[in-house]
């Protein structure tokens, strides 16, 4: 972003003030962040379907019909970002499941449920079977499967995760651990 563009929150501030803002301008203001999230949520598949570009240019296509005008700050942007970028890796899984349904091996995720273990290791859940306990996850509990969502796929950390739900620090812990545990039985059963 050069040093003359408007900033995220001025795009934002702008179009709340009655000023018509497209996504087109929003995405230059955080392009290289979400470079940055496709690149982490990419490392922690097990066989990388894009490159970051080629998945934050998906996620664009996927929002270019979105409306801008519910957005409340950076924070709600990002989250709307990581859920599709979710919806774009599972999307492809899904693809990449039908073709090969004699394969025993399936696609994999790392979860984070251990994300402070540098250069992998963690626990590992199918892509397709997290997305399913994360539909049923959300039926039970939203918040709970919004934490996994935006660790897992949004890249976030604790502090993030929490900032962007609203809650304390403390609450999202507490989700965190439950709906960590609660996913690993649920997968497994």
């Amino acid at each position: 972003m050069s040093s003359g563009s408007p900033s995220f929150t001025e795009l934002l501030q702008r179009h709340r003030s009655g000023e018509p803002v497209a996504l087109d301008s929003l995405l230059p203001a955080v392009y290289d962040e979400l470079r940055q999230l496709a690149r982490a949520q990419l490392q922690r598949e097990a066989q990388a379907p894009f490159e970051p570009t080629a998945l934050v240019h998906e996620v664009y296509l996927r929002m270019v019909d979105q409306r801008v005008a519910g957005l409340e700050d950076r924070a709600h942007f990002r989250r709307l970002c990581a859920r599709v970028m979710r919806q774009v890796l599972v999307d492809h899984a899904r693809r990449r499941n039908a073709q090969k349904r004699d394969q025993a091996r399936e696609e994999s995720l790392l979860t984070g449920f251990e994300p402070e273990a540098p250069g992998g290791g963690g626990d590992r859940l199918p892509v397709l079977a997290l997305d399913e306990a994360l539909g049923r996850l959300a039926q039970l509990d939203a918040r709970k499967a919004q934490v996994v969502e935006l660790r897992c796929f949004g890249g976030l950390s604790m502090p993030e995760v929490a900032a962007a739900l609203e809650v304390s620090l403390r609450t999202v812990e507490a989700d965190w651990f439950f709906a960590r545990a609660w996913l690993k039985a649920e997968v497994a059963g």
